[in-house]
């Protein structure tokens, strides 16, 4: 049976995707002189928190939401899925390079995601897990399967990821809401007359709370008493 060897060699933010897209550069290498007609694989992409570390601005920030406090990382800081896609491998011999385009997301209610956007820079540790279907033979046309023991780890500068996210929300974030959230944000801004959702949202933040005493510019002007004219 075939073995083959996966290597990750880089990666780089797709500009020209729809949407978020990472595309990471895979190393091949199938053992013997056979040639490979095609592989049809599978990737599951896993981030492994417990391989690199972290500043205390880090611990104490998004990765608390995530992890917990430090004290309790050795037991939490648990892989978490980044993507799984699929990918079609031209025939080759020996070797071959391609590229591996994974689509990504900036919806804050992913793990993944929001483990990224609390990183202030180094990297992402992946692990990266294939398996699939190999279709050899030098004389004729052999069916081989790609065990999922063919793996490959990758530090994904954070630089890169800020880059793809940046292509496509340039100082700005992102955030779901429910449909029901959504109807009274928008009922609001109408009421109010707003001109985006940004406005509405700023508009909320800025009123006070509820059974809040005024603001000192808000509050009733100080009544005088008239002096007599002498």
């Amino acid at each position: 049976m075939t073995a083959f060897t996966f290597t990750c060699t880089g990666a780089r933010a797709d500009r020209y995707a729809a949407g978020p897209t990472l595309v990471f550069r895979l190393r091949i290498t199938a053992d013997g002189p056979a040639p490979v007609h095609a592989l049809a694989l599978r990737c599951q992409i896993r981030i492994e928190p417990s391989r690199r570390a972290y500043g205390e601005g880090e611990a104490t920030g998004g990765l608390t939401d995530l992890f917990g406090e430090r004290s309790r990382w050795g037991t939490t800081l648990n892989p978490l899925q980044f993507a799984q896609v699929s990918l079609m491998v031209p025939g080759f011999t020996g070797e071959t390079e391609t590229d591996l385009v994974v689509p990504c997301t900036y919806d804050m209610d992913i793990a993944a995601t929001r483990y990224a956007d609390a990183l202030e820079g180094g990297e992402v540790p992946l692990l990266m897990l294939f398996s699939g279907t190999a279709f050899t033979g030098a004389a004729g046309f052999r069916v081989e399967p790609v065990p999922w023991d063919r793996e490959a780890t990758f530090a994904l500068p954070v630089a890169t990821w800020r880059e793809m996210i940046e292509q496509h929300f340039p100082g700005c974030g992102w955030i779901r809401l429910s449909s029901d959230t959504m109807a009274a944000l928008l009922a609001h801004r109408s009421r109010r007359a707003l001109p985006s959702a940004e406005a509405a949202v700023r508009d909320l933040l800025e009123s006070p709370a509820p059974g809040a005493p005024p603001a000192a510019e808000d509050a009733a002007p100080a009544r005088y008493e008239r002096t007599p004219a002498r």
